[in-house]
């Protein structure tokens, strides 16, 4: 949920010490054509993975076990060859054949969402001790680079910031972890990080949203795509989660004592009312540009609406979901996996049916970005929406349009 993606990173952190408050395009932002012209056999996507190898893998995995399906052994066997022996994960790397060293980037955020998808996939693994050796090994390195604060910066030794915190405890809670149990050496937990980037209430600007992290001058500015994230997570809720019953209208409400379910649905309040302006979010001009003309932010929107439908505002989510089914092709074509993940995720939350999202049918052009999954295992019991395996409600509404031919995914792209 995501979230400036890893294509973004870069920016994200521009934006953090200019002191903006810019959500980037979550997966739409291009990356550069290997300079091999060959990609590594099992990974999904066709763009040079140096960024965001390990994250596009993961969601498609988490999408495809979502719709019933598993991923290739092949597919599999390439994200497991990229965790280090540490059990962390870089974005990419190129030549596993290398231990990981000092020098390699050791990466939160594909860290976490790595561990989600290896769990997800782990019940139909053709290795699924190996499975748990990684995510074991995953989960406790994660805890090794928690922050004093109780968050996570985006690698190793950064200061924490909201997205980061919110991807590894959302993928904690997808595991089977409390968050409340994975606290820092000082005691604190991923929701006590979280809660010191939540504006009130009675903020001039932005209230109840998420800052990234302060500004240089400790001033907390609003960010949508943290604002989704942390919304998400606040709720104990993943990437994968789907809409909370029964619902109700998002509004916010300042507590004498604050807690990161109430600061969720501040978060959710804010999104209701910067998507009820246009039906979308927007990406404002980047420092220095000389175009200042605000474009629509189509991945944050998408993230936007699946965390209102985890907080129970799904009816304030379908007029932006509505707008992404008319104007997120060209954006998903471009983004490739993970922005198909995305659309698919906010289809999901909705229960909407992403193959006939609009005039696209998501799961069909996700499917063709990478190795073909096995058949779907109409066997398959259902599981909470925050493993991101098996079956539930929203593929059974797919196949009772689509009888006999299996369902595809669901997931987004996330980062700082």
């Amino acid at each position: 949920m995501n979230t400036v993606r890893r294509g973004a990173a870069a920016l994200a952190a521009a934006a953090a010490v200019l002191g903006t408050a810019a959500a980037f395009p979550a997966a739409a932002a291009p990356s550069p054509t290997p300079s091999t012209g060959t990609l590594p056999p099992g990974l999904y996507g066709t763009k040079d993975p140096t960024y965001d190898g390990v994250w596009r893998q993961s969601l498609a995995f988490l999408a495809q076990r979502g719709a019933g399906y598993q991923p290739a052994d092949q597919a599999v066997n390439w994200l497991l060859g990229q965790q280090c022996d540490d059990g962390s994960f870089a974005s990419y790397r190129a030549d596993v054949s290398k231990p990981c060293d000092a020098k390699t980037m050791r990466d939160t955020n594909a860290t976490a969402v790595a561990v989600q998808a290896l769990r997800a996939v782990r019940g139909q693994s053709a290795a699924p001790s190996a499975i748990d050796k990684a995510v074991k090994a995953g989960s406790d390195w994660l805890r090794t680079v928690q922050n004093k604060d109780g968050g996570w910066g985006y690698g190793v030794g950064g200061a924490s910031d909201a997205n980061s915190t919110s991807v590894v405890t959302g993928a904690l809670a997808a595991t089977g972890v409390k968050p409340v149990s994975f606290t820092s050496a000082e005691g604190h937990t991923p929701y006590d990080a979280l809660l010191t980037f939540a504006l009130p209430c009675s903020a001039e600007d932005g209230a109840g949203a998420f800052a990234y992290q302060p500004d240089k001058t400790g001033k907390l500015l609003a960010n949508a795509d943290a604002t989704a994230a942390a919304t998400l997570a606040g709720l104990g809720k993943s990437i994968v989660a789907t809409k909370a019953s029964p619902e109700q209208p998002p509004a916010c409400n300042d507590l004498s004592k604050p807690t990161a379910e109430r600061a969720a649905l501040n978060g959710a309040s804010y999104l209701a009312k910067s998507l009820a302006k246009t039906g979308h979010l927007t990406l404002p001009p980047m420092p220095g540009a000389t175009d200042t003309t605000e474009q629509p932010d189509v991945g944050n929107t998408a993230d936007a609406v699946v965390a209102l439908a985890a907080a129970g505002a799904t009816k304030e989510a379908r007029p932006a979901l509505a707008w992404l089914e008319k104007n997120s092709a060209a954006w998903a074509k471009e983004g490739g996996p993970a922005a198909y993940a995305q659309l698919i995720l906010a289809a999901r939350a909705t229960d909407t049916d992403p193959r006939q999202f609009g005039t696209a049918d998501l799961v069909e052009q996700l499917n063709a970005t990478g190795p073909a999954p096995k058949t779907p295992d109409t066997s398959a019991s259902s599981t909470s929406d925050d493993e991101g395996s098996g079956f539930d409600v929203w593929w059974i509404i797919g196949i009772g349009t689509v009888v006999g031919v299996g369902i595809g995914f669901l997931v987004s792209g996330r980062k700082k």
